[in-house]
């Protein structure tokens, strides 16, 4: 969900040259108009718009799954108006999402007896999944502590800063301290030894991301788990560990099998998996399992009876589509462990094709690496005269939306463009990418350098001649003047032309 907002630069009214068939006046855009219109009408003035919205397929900014089979958008358009709530209504549908759970369950190796049922719940995406994982750790400390007789007002959940913000909002809304490792150059993702060491007796857990939003890499679950036994022994806590498998828990246990990273690991206790991004389901469906039922607080089971037959429910929501859950489970049955693992090494192939052809230009550092998710983030060796989001901006005139972004915090300084591999995305489109990006950077070879940047080769140049460097204040005042000058001089050279 975004804000809304109703700024806009054009008039409030919404036209159409072919709602002029069936309606002469515009429509307001910011309120309810006060009379009906055409069918037709209505679907022809909202698909001009959606034309200007970028392509899916070459979003390469975005993990979420943008194709699938014809068979399956059949599913899911003939459950759109199923309540995926109404249990004993949509009993099926209810079914459908308890294998799904037991399925995800046995791929992450749960702790399971023959007889026994997963753990887990089918969510909106991995943020609500995230949601309902924090608060069971938290109501688990607490519990914990009021037996203790200690403190429990000031939980703490420690994380690298390479965090997607789905956990700073579970830390904000649910009143929970963010305690985050710093990144440095050459190492984007969270430090188990920095991370254990920053725990204390008010940490509800310790949150591992498999598949880091940055680069794609995979934190060292095992490492963590074995320093945090150590910890927990010494200490006598009982610190538990998230995984955070948004992104990479449909990749490891197909791409690489024997790494350890889920519930083989004895203190992980719940991990959380986006399907609709290498689950390969459109928008809308996440999913969290817990070890066993140990690690679910029963008081944060609701049972509601006000819809037929005794309900229990674990979500942040009430209503919501039975679409996705239906398409996750069609695509498990589906492709099964071999069609994932094809799509999988498909997509990782992929990504080393790109990487190759960027690693031919000469231009590039590659930040991602070969194990992990298939992306590949890469920055500029040089970007004094231009910088990564230029590139981004100019690939865009081409129809592809890279994203360009910094680093955080102690790596802020570092630059990348990330493109992320999905199925949809084929060796073609990966060599046309490529194709693309040089031609991208061959404009701007003949560009003369931004604004930014010759004001800091100018600064580089002063403080070799002894000149007193500026402070960033100073800068970007410097910046500021520039442009408005910039701007003042094309006004009043469009003035003399007119």
């Amino acid at each position: 969900m975004v804000l809304s907002k109703t700024a806009s630069q054009t008039d409030v009214s919404v036209h159409s040259t072919f709602a002029s068939r069936y309606v002469r006046n515009s429509l307001p855009r910011f309120k309810m108009p006060e009379e009906s219109i055409p069918k037709e009408a209505a679907y022809q003035i909202i698909n001009d718009e959606l034309m200007l919205d970028g392509n899916p397929r070459l979003n390469l900014a975005s993990f979420v799954t943008t194709w699938m089979e014809p068979e399956c958008d059949k599913l899911i358009m003939d459950a759109v108006n199923k309540n995926y709530v109404d249990m004993d209504e949509y009993p099926v549908t209810t079914e459908l999402q308890n294998r799904c759970v037991n399925m995800i369950a046995h791929l992450f190796n749960a702790p399971l007896g023959d007889s026994e049922t997963a753990v887990g719940v089918g969510t909106v995406g991995s943020s609500e999944a995230i949601m309902l994982a924090g608060l069971a750790f938290k109501r688990k400390w607490q519990n914990k502590r009021k037996a203790e007789g200690k403190p429990y007002d000031k939980p703490n959940i420690v994380t690298g800063a390479n965090v997607q913000v789905c956990w700073e909002k579970f830390a904000r809304y649910f009143e929970v301290e963010l305690k985050e490792v710093k990144l440095r150059e050459g190492y984007y993702v969270m430090d188990p030894a920095k991370a254990v060491d920053m725990v204390d007796e008010n940490t509800i857990c310790v949150a591992a991301i498999l598949g880091s939003t940055l680069n794609g890499e995979f934190e060292d679950v095992k490492l963590l788990n074995d320093l945090l036994l150590e910890k927990n022994k010494e200490t006598g806590w009982d610190t538990p560990i998230h995984v955070d498998a948004a992104s990479g828990g449909f990749i490891a246990p197909f791409l690489y099998p024997e790494l350890e990273w889920d519930f083989r690991l004895p203190l992980v206790k719940s991990i959380n998996v986006s399907g609709h991004k290498y689950g390969l389901v459109y928008a809308g469906i996440g999913w969290v399992i817990w070890r066993n039922k140990e690690d679910l607080p029963e008081e944060l089971i609701f049972h509601i009876n006000y819809l037929g037959a005794d309900q229990p429910t674990f979500t942040l929501n009430f209503s919501k589509g039975s679409s996705q859950v239906i398409a996750q489970y069609y695509q498990l049955i589906r492709l099964g462990y071999e069609g994932y693992r094809n799509v999988m090494e498909n997509c990782h192939e992929n990504a080393m094709v790109l990487k190759r052809g960027l690693e031919k230009t000469g231009r590039f550092n590659i930040v991602s690496k070969d194990e992990g998710v298939p992306l590949v983030a890469f920055s500029l060796k040089d970007n004094k005269r231009h910088d990564e989001f230029e590139i981004a901006e100019m690939l865009r005139r081409f129809g592809w939306i890279v994203p360009a972004y910094t680093m955080p915090a102690d790596a802020q300084h570092v630059t990348v463009l990330r493109v992320v591999i999905r199925e949809d995305f084929s060796r073609t489109l990966a060599e046309r990418l490529v194709m693309d990006i040089e031609k991208v950077l061959h404009e701007l070879d003949t560009l003369p350098a931004k604004v930014n940047a010759k004001l800091a080769m100018a600064e580089e140049e002063n403080g070799k001649n002894g000149t007193v460097k500026k402070t960033a204040i100073e800068t970007q005042r410097e910046i500021t003047t520039y442009w408005k000058k910039y701007v003042n001089d094309r006004k009043t050279n469009k003035n003399k032309i007119c």
